[in-house]
């Protein structure tokens, strides 16, 4: 935070020098006015590199999510017994163990101790509090009822969490597995065949060896010597990948074919659901009007073909119409979501619906990740039968030959 020199009078008319840390030289001032303190001068000091981030500035804050839930909880809890917002801030600045996440919680201290609403004091520090986050805070204090707000919150979150992990724990088995296979295949094509390629020459069977270890030669002293140049084109490839995703139409034909992939696909579509049925009913039962909270639900949905189902039907409901009819023209919601939406909003029960909605898809997408885990394991061990054993064949197929032209000799 930044700190500033002054020179104030006191009430009986002393001169008082010193310095504070504030948010802004207007929140400063204030501060020693409640002091009783009258400014005469006041001016920034230099920022301090000590602690600072990458070139002396403020630190950047390094907190998880489970780590921000945890906070979240702890605020709910203090709150819940009675403890002032503010003291509760002080408590959770003071204990806290990275220097970014003190600083902005020191900002935002000073900021609701200057008077501005908690809510807009998070809202200045989007890359660590969300657009959900804030906008659950805003609805708690309006409605008077943060504490219970800061629980949902938490919940909210815990179980994002434990959905994100189910997800990273199904994709990095198959990426590692993969990689490693692949190290395996590089290996033996660069390190052990050209030994074998140095036997087959020495022996003078270039010419008699059979056509898939012929094949298989030629690809390793290629691998070898000009791999600068699969290496190079790898490297190209996964950059024009990077390009083209980063283009809008890239980018929504990329989520397109992953709602669509033969394996991950339904999986994809399982976690998108459950995520906007979650934060849906989140945002509702906190009170955030339907298309303000449908406004999130799509910017947060991490899929835009999701997100422009989401869109066009919040469109829908601002004209007047129902939600579940046009999730349900998009194709991207399967028929009993939409219905239940539906339900729903004729029944005024939407809440309950959509956190009934989103159970159903978390056990869902649990059976799914369990799934793929037990049809990934013999599948990835094909693919590098496959491949090692295509080679070890390749390599021994001249051998075996050998041995029979000894044993016809020596009869």
């Amino acid at each position: 935070m930044p700190a500033f020199k002054y020179a104030a009078r006191s009430a009986d008319g002393k001169q008082v020098k010193g310095s504070i840390n504030a948010i802004s030289e207007t929140v400063a001032v204030q501060e020693l006015r409640k002091q009783n303190l009258t400014v005469v001068t006041m001016t920034a000091e230099a920022a301090k590199k000590k602690g600072g981030g990458l070139f002396g500035g403020n630190p950047r804050p390094h907190v998880s999510n489970e780590d921000l839930a945890v906070f979240t909880r702890q605020l709910a809890t203090m709150i819940s017994a009675g403890i002032p917002l503010l003291e509760c801030l002080e408590i959770l600045e003071e204990q806290a163990e990275d220097p970014g996440f003190k600083f902005v919680l020191d900002t935002i201290l000073a900021r609701v101790r200057g008077g501005s609403d908690f809510s807009e004091s998070l809202a200045e520090h989007p890359k660590l509090f969300t657009r959900i986050y804030v906008s659950m805070i805003k609805a708690g204090e309006a409605g008077g009822a943060l504490d219970a707000i800061l629980n949902r919150l938490a919940e909210y979150m815990e179980a994002t969490e434990k959905l994100r992990r189910e997800i990273k724990s199904a994709m990095t088995y198959p990426v590692v597995s993969l990689c490693l296979i692949l190290l395996i295949t590089v290996g033996l094509m660069v390190g052990i065949v050209p030994k074998f390629n140095e036997i087959f020459v020495g022996l003078n069977m270039e010419d008699k060896l059979p056509a898939p270890t012929k094949v298989l030669l030629l690809t390793s002293k290629f691998m070898k010597t000009q791999w600068y140049i699969w290496v190079g084109g790898m490297i190209g490839l996964f950059v024009a990948f990077k390009v083209w995703k980063s283009t809008p139409a890239g980018e929504r034909q990329w989520h397109w074919l992953s709602l669509r992939a033969p394996i991950f696909g339904t999986l994809m579509s399982k976690v998108c659901i459950s995520r906007f049925a979650r934060t849906f009913a989140t945002l509702v039962q906190s009170g955030v009007p339907i298309l303000g909270a449908l406004e999130i639900v799509a910017a947060t949905s991490g899929n835009r073909i999701v997100e422009d189902a989401i869109n066009s039907a919040r469109e829908s409901v601002r004209k007047g119409e129902t939600l579940g009819e046009p999730l349900a023209k998009s194709g991207v919601f399967p028929l009993m979501v939409t219905r239940m939406i539906s339900i729903g909003e004729k029944s005024g029960a939407l809440q309950q619906l959509l956190e009934k909605i989103s159970e159903f898809y978390d056990q869902q997408v649990e059976a799914t990740v369990a799934a793929l885990t037990s049809l990934i394991e013999p599948l990835l061990i094909a693919v590098m039968g496959v491949l090692v054993g295509g080679i070890v064949l390749a390599i021994f197929l001249p051998i075996l030959k050998i041995q029979e032209a000894v044993r016809g000799g020596k009869k």
